[in-house]
């Protein structure tokens, strides 16, 4: 060693080092690779995430293998430092070589090419796949002995390396992801995707048109009456009863009378009676997802969705299942309105659920469905304009309300005090 020149000795080294910025980067551009986006490439046919992703299958074998390279470059690299130390200070100068070695390599071999490898992970993880395949096969079997150790010392704690699997997110975390897509998804995509994602957990309680919204004609009217209302109905298909909502005999789609409806002579009741459909009743509790099951399987549109006793709690369409997906199409425009300073009017009617998607928030949706219902509950009475309040979390003020309702919400951006 005495009789190699010095210049080697240092191409050695900073080849050695450069080695281990290799091993060093790679391992954390493979173990950092986005894995949704790493099986989108294979599936488009990407050679090099192919590669990658038959290498992470098994991240024993590949964290194996690098650390094996990497511990080696760094051991003969040390080795080769405390050799030009001494030949250029006697033995003064192997203390002075771990610490210049040391700085060099934990800045150029690890934190550098690790920062840019997080950053990067596709540029380093794509290239370094291709040679880690055949270094794999070529040091198999040293491989293979020293993950047979490493293993058996994880089984002691019950840690099985051959059944790892990609870990799976629930729904919070799924809806997590999304939420934070701001800069590459815009948010009409956004919210649709988090529609769906709720269709499970969300009931056709949280999207019905309440009882006291239903639009509705008694049959026991006047003719007059009902063909003026008929005439002025906003809706196509409007529920049919008796006295009462809870007595609904069927539904009216306005196309099956649209010529009678305009003959006020010879119209009458039996025309509507004629043309009714069997009204379809649903459970309040009854998920989204099945309940467009059921609309498809039964071919309808509408229903009235009712409590356990059997009463009439709200009526459900296709249309609000569809928004119960997409998100309430005038909702951010005309019920919840944003202000530069962040504070939010909110229209008491607005569900808490659609509140939260658009805000991003976390308000409780087990129990009332709709901003006035919660603070109701929260306060057990209707409040009075001009009452502030705080109320899980978020500072808010009641601007607006009539006799059995609060009508409209401003949650403020900050609680007062706070900077």
């Amino acid at each position: 060693m005495n009789d190699i020149p010095l210049s080697i000795l240092y191409g050695v080294l900073a080849a050695l080092l450069l080695l281990s910025a290799f091993f060093s980067s790679s391992e954390t551009a493979l173990m950092t690779l986005n894995r949704y986006r790493l099986q989108h490439l294979v599936k488009q046919g990407h050679k090099s995430a192919k590669k990658a992703q038959r290498l992470l299958k098994r991240p024993d074998r590949l964290l194996g293998l690098i650390l094996l390279g990497n511990n080696f470059v760094n051991i003969l690299a040390s080795s080769l430092a405390t050799v030009i130390g001494m030949r250029l200070m006697g033995d003064e100068g192997i203390a002075l070589a771990a610490g210049i070695l040391t700085l060099v390599v934990l800045i150029f071999s690890e934190v550098a090419p690790k920062t840019l490898a997080a950053l990067k992970p596709e540029l380093i993880a794509f290239p370094a796949s291709w040679i880690y395949t055949p270094l794999l096969k070529l040091f198999y079997p040293i491989v293979w002995f020293v993950n047979l150790i490493a293993n058996g010392l994880l089984r002691i704690f019950g840690i099985k390396a051959a059944e790892h699997s990609q870990a799976t997110l629930n729904k919070d975390e799924l809806k997590s992801i999304v939420a934070e897509t701001d800069s590459i998804m815009p948010d009409r995509y956004k919210n649709i995707l988090l529609g769906i994602i709720d269709l499970e957990s969300a009931t056709v309680e949280d999207i019905m048109t309440p009882r006291n919204e239903i639009i509705g004609i008694n049959i026991e009217d006047p003719i007059e009456d009902i063909v003026l209302q008929l005439k002025n109905s906003p809706h196509t298909r409007i529920p049919i009863y008796k006295e009462s909502i809870d007595r609904v005999i069927g539904f009216l789609h306005l196309r099956t009378i649209l010529t009678q409806l305009f003959n006020t002579e010879k119209f009458s009741k039996q025309d509507i009676t004629n043309n009714l459909i069997t009204p379809f009743f649903t459970p309040e509790t009854t998920p989204l997802h099945k309940q467009i099951q059921s609309f498809k399987i039964d071919k309808i549109r509408i229903g009235l969705v009712v409590d356990e006793y059997g009463d009439v709690q709200g009526l459900v369409s296709m249309d609000d299942l569809l928004q119960g997906i997409v998100g309430e199409i005038m909702t951010e425009e005309a019920d919840v309105k944003k202000f530069a300073d962040g504070s939010y009017l909110v229209d008491g009617s607005v569900t808490i659920r659609e509140l939260n998607r658009i805000t991003h928030w976390s308000l409780p949706t087990e129990g009332p469905k709709t901003i006035n219902g919660l603070i109701i509950e929260f306060l057990e009475t209707i409040p009075q304009v001009g009452t502030s309040l705080m109320m899980h979390d978020k500072h808010l003020e009641i601007i607006t309300r009539n006799k059995h309702a609060i009508t409209q919400v401003k949650f403020l951006a900050k609680a007062p005090g706070n900077k």
